[in-house]
């Protein structure tokens, strides 16, 4: 066994995630024995005592299907939600009732981006799932489709299974699909090869990585696992990226999938929740010394750096920071309602304290509310 993959062996925290195609039938139901199938494997991993689990399942929206008489996947997000609402329920039961099998037992974890960018509920979702953790419960963490908006989506389930591994402090994350891991053309075509490891952006440049699910139940694809790869690698966290089927080799460490090395350090911040789970409501234009101030001293952004504001957004959305030549260069939780700003654009805090009160001596994004995008 190579020392990488022991480091997936020694892994002790560590995240799953599972897509649609892995837990329903082609007509969109849930598939018992395969559910059955990965929870054999996850009790197994975890029996010990020695690792913690968590579980990023899809499935919800497709696993309502069938029950609502969808024949497929709906477009619109009202009828999205709806079939989330239905199969929701019947997943977790189904996890429940497996689990159950072992003595395990299962709590249900739905997370939307507005609770994970933000500070206080960002520390909430990390308490909730580290104590389900010290309890000997198995986290099922799922998108909160049923109430989602389009501007609070994650989007897909394999960026938030990074965002999730980032957020409990994972030694490891799994990523399982309908492929056995990351191949160098279209795995269906002969002469393709399974990549075997993956050390940094360079080793997958040639690589052209299609965008669509075999199934056509879920929202990812190869292209999503890939980012949350990345995303994961960048926080400090290795990943194996293989098939549902191929789950108990994974957890052991055999030589299987494709295994992502960290290329970051690891960090207890939520400001990879901000740059990558975050929809910005508006942005703030500013002048060539914010720029600067914000790119590369590190400093919080003042109103008397702000040339423009655009969009309409509250005190606690996140916005992003643009250059006068409209280059992103930041993003960050803006601590000002967007029609409170026009009146202090480029004026000092000092100012502003003296003529509307204390209250307005504050900045207008805090650093610790503030990721680069560039630099």
């Amino acid at each position: 066994m190579s020392a990488a993959r022991q480091g997936v062996v020694d892994a002790r925290r560590i995240v799953v995630k599972v897509g649609s195609s892995s837990l329903t039938t082609a007509a969109g139901g849930l598939d018992a024995d395969r559910v059955d199938a990965l929870v054999d494997v996850l009790a197994k991993a975890r029996s010990g005592g020695e690792k913690e689990i968590v579980l990023v399942s899809s499935g919800a929206i497709a696993a309502g299907l069938s029950p609502l008489g969808l024949a497929r996947r709906p477009k619109d997000l009202a009828r999205q939600q709806a079939a989330a609402s239905v199969g929701q329920g019947l997943l977790v039961a189904r996890y429940t009732a497996s689990f159950a099998r072992y003595g395990v037992r299962v709590g249900q974890v739905l997370l939307t981006t507005d609770d994970t960018s933000r500070r206080a509920h960002y520390r909430n979702a990390f308490n909730t799932l580290d104590q389900l953790l010290a309890m000997g419960a198995l986290p099922v963490v799922n998108e909160n489709d049923t109430v989602a908006t389009d501007e609070i989506r994650f989007g897909d389930n394999d960026r938030l299974a990074a965002l999730v591994a980032h957020l409990v402090r994972a030694d490891l994350l799994v990523l399982l699909s309908d492929v056995d891991g990351l191949y160098d053309g279209d795995p269906s075509l002969p002469g393709t090869t399974r990549i075997e490891e993956v050390r940094g952006p360079e080793d997958i440049a040639h690589v052209s990585i299609g965008s669509a699910g075999k199934a056509g139940v879920g929202t990812g694809g190869m292209v999503t696992k890939v980012e949350a790869a990345r995303i994961a690698a960048a926080a400090g966290v290795p990943v194996v990226l293989t098939s549902a089927s191929r789950a108990a080799d994974a957890l052991a460490g055999r030589e299987t999938g494709t295994l992502f090395h960290p290329t970051g350090r690891r960090s207890a911040d939520r400001l990879l929740w901000l740059q990558h789970a975050s929809t910005p409501q508006g942005h703030l234009v500013l002048d060539d010394g914010a720029v600067r101030a914000v790119t590369e001293r590190g400093s919080s952004l003042l109103a008397a750096g702000i040339a423009a504001v655009e969009g309409d957004f509250v005190a606690g959305d996140p916005v992003e920071l643009r250059s006068a030549e409209g280059a992103a260069v930041a993003r960050g939780l803006v601590n000002f309602d967007a029609k409170e700003l026009p009146q202090l654009l480029g004026r000092s805090t000092r100012e502003l304290a003296r003529e509307l009160g204390p209250a307005y001596e504050r900045e207008v994004v805090h650093r610790d509310d503030l990721v680069l995008l560039q630099g």
